[in-house]
């Protein structure tokens, strides 16, 4: 267990904006930051973090809290975990409470946590075999062979596989790890005529691959020898932390330097990333030799929309890249796309030239993606006039996948000014194309089995918000804010008195006996009270730390504000800012609550009485609240 002690240092040592800044490309919006969601699909970025309140919330999907819970949230890490990774972040040393572990917390280590740990276990094993023997020979022989520095090969943390078959899988069974957590995290194979196990990676050097924020996945590896037929690359199967669909080698270690650039380079492998890094070109990640996904589109996305394919120019690259660059550009990416000279690829290219003459290669010889496609397709089509045509479709086709409207009409006015055709003809095309696509993707509708019903417009129901829950919201909201603010008032005998904003609500609250509406805020209302019993004011931050999801969001939605005024001062234009009128905005709520909660009782007590009964005693309760509702009314200038 990680002690108190140790809790708060991480929590007053780390920056929200440090740490969300390496998974969202976060810009400047007066006093906060703002980026895409990396949650939800959004075009225009409603994602805010607040340095100064170090807290961030997601309007497009609702969720907010501190960086420890943003962790949690996107990396899927335990509470535990976040912080520990936190910690290494900044290096915090853990400090571990000392007090025995229960049984319930040793059985709360779910299977996933064993398969990172096995994972992280494997991982040291293999950078351990190659200072062995057999590993400095075979494996260090390798990655020296192909010219990596010392500590290239530390940073990426390369390692080997040894020849023996079960070399591994011993280690780990010694350690007391299980045969059914080896074969799920696909590191060992236990068949009929092995029980005693088979490793999956033998004879080979090891590539960890890892998460955005630098767990171990699974690994790739590569046989050495040539005289074996097996594949030359093996990768880890898919598990339950291990989906090669949603990882990109290399970005845990290029995520800063690409938000840094707002630039992304897409290789091929993995030697290719390693080769860039250590050439000083850091902004480079690998698909690790799978076609191109979504998911992974989208983990470059909250870095940065421009992508520069890297290829070494064979036809089968050429032809795969094709696919890729329809699918970056149906997500919004700006491309540009470099074919590296014959025989040369990022790694050798970078191992023959001074890093200056890299960069410069790759920001001038990289041409758009109309470009590149009209090069190889031409080539092809060696002036055959309908091979030119539909190598023309084909160029169209991928300015169908823009999703910009201006991008699309300035892209067909390229390819209309490079092969001499109308800019009109071309919209044709574009517009057929984007039909016939249309057809493909639409679903036929499903015949209905029950009889059409037309239902006029004003029959529709329509939903309401209750007000007495919209002022409920809002007095949470004060509490949470301004909740130890002491305000001014005056009691019936004239004299002058202070208290909190909490101490005023909750005193509201308890005096009228309000029911809550919603349990949310039931739960937030119940821990102010305990704080109130203990003598502590229990506003905004304080319920951070309890690293309740559900709490986490409401309180960044409280604290958090989607937009910011001008500085109207410059115009001499001036008005008061919410925080300067906290006592009447307080009061006014509380009247505001109070009369809504009069009329919800009142309604209450109308639908109590059936048609023949005749109480007299719930009457005189209606015209009571009638009449202290009129009293608010006069208070909040309610009278006509």
């Amino acid at each position: 267990m990680i002690s108190k002690a140790t809790i708060d240092k991480i929590f007053s040592t780390i920056r929200v904006e440090e740490i969300i800044g390496e998974y969202v490309q976060l810009k400047r919006a007066g006093s906060n930051l703002k980026g895409l969601s990396p949650f939800h699909e959004e075009k225009s970025p409603s994602f805010i973090v607040s340095p100064s309140k170090q807290i961030w919330k997601d309007f497009s999907s609702g969720k907010g809290g501190t960086a420890i819970s943003f962790l949690m949230e996107i990396e899927g890490f335990t509470y535990p975990e976040a912080l520990r990774h936190a910690a290494k972040k900044y290096g915090i040393e853990i400090e571990e409470d000392r007090r025995e572990i229960s049984e319930a917390e040793k059985q709360s280590q779910t299977e996933k946590e064993l398969l990172y740990k096995i994972h992280e276990v494997a991982n040291q094993f293999f950078q351990d075999q190659i200072q062995t023997e057999e590993g400095r020979n075979v494996g260090y022989a390798y990655f020296r062979e192909r010219e990596l520095r010392a500590d290239i090969i530390e940073k990426f943390q390369l390692g080997y596989a040894p020849e023996q078959k079960d070399a591994f899988t011993q280690y780990a069974l010694e350690k007391g790890y299980t045969k059914d957590l080896l074969e799920k995290a696909g590191l060992a194979i236990f068949p009929e005529n092995s029980p005693n196990g088979v490793d999956r990676f033998r004879d080979r050097v090891i590539f960890p691959i890892h998460s955005f924020s630098g767990r171990v996945l699974g690994f790739g590896g590569r046989i050495l020898k040539n005289n074996i037929k097996t594949a030359k690359y093996l990768n880890s199967p898919e598990t339950e932390i291990y989906h090669k669909s949603n990882v990109l080698y290399g970005l845990n270690h290029s995520k800063q330097a690409i938000s840094r650039h707002n630039l992304c380079l897409l290789v091929e492998g993995y030697m290719d990333v390693i080769a860039l890094h250590q050439a000083g070109i850091e902004n480079v990640v690998s698909s690790s030799g799978t076609a191109l996904t979504v998911e992974q589109i989208k983990l470059i996305k909250r870095l940065t929309e421009n992508v520069t394919i890297l290829f070494d120019g064979d036809s089968a690259g050429i032809k795969a890249s094709f696919r890729s660059i329809d699918m970056l550009l149906s997500e919004g990416m700006n491309i540009r796309v470099l074919l590296f000279p014959d025989g040369d690829d990022p790694d050798s290219f970078s191992r023959k030239h001074p890093q200056e003459k890299v960069e410069r290669f790759i920001r001038e010889a990289a041409t758009d993606f109309i470009d590149f496609k009209a090069e190889i397709l031409l080539k092809e089509a060696a002036g055959d006039p309908i091979k030119k045509a539909e190598a023309i479709r084909d160029i169209i086709k991928s300015v169908g996948f823009v999703q910009n409207a201006l991008k699309q009409e300035v892209y067909v006015k390229e390819v209309a000014g490079k092969f001499a055709l109308s800019e009109q003809s071309l919209f044709n095309e574009l517009h057929l194309q984007q039909q016939l696509q249309k057809q493909h993707t639409t679903p036929a509708p499903k015949p209905s089995t029950s009889p059409v019903k037309l239902v006029k417009v004003d029959e529709q129901p329509t939903e309401s918000i209750s007000p007495l829950y919209v002022l409920e919201e809002k007095l949470v909201e004060l509490m949470l804010k301004y909740g130890d603010r002491l305000v001014e008032r005056t009691d019936d005998d004239q004299q002058s008195y202070q208290i909190s904003v909490i101490e005023e609500i909750i005193g509201h609250l308890e005096e009228d006996e309000c029911e809550i509406q919603s349990p949310l805020n039931e739960k937030i209302i119940a821990e102010i009270k305990d704080g109130i019993r203990s003598n502590q004011l229990r506003s905004g931050k304080f319920f951070l730390s309890l690293m309740d999801e559900e709490i986490s969001g409401r309180i960044a939605t409280a604290l958090v504000e989607p937009y910011e005024n001008s500085d109207w001062s410059k115009h001499q234009i001036f008005f008061s800012k919410e925080e300067d009128l906290v006592p009447k905005i307080v009061s006014d709520v509380i009247y505001r609550h109070k009369r809504e909660y009069i009329v919800k009782l009142i309604h209450d007590l109308k639908h109590s009485l059936s048609n023949d009964d005749d109480s007299e005693e719930v009457y005189k309760k209606i015209i009571t609240l009638n009449q202290l509702r009129k009293t608010l009314d006069e208070k909040l200038f309610r009278i006509l």
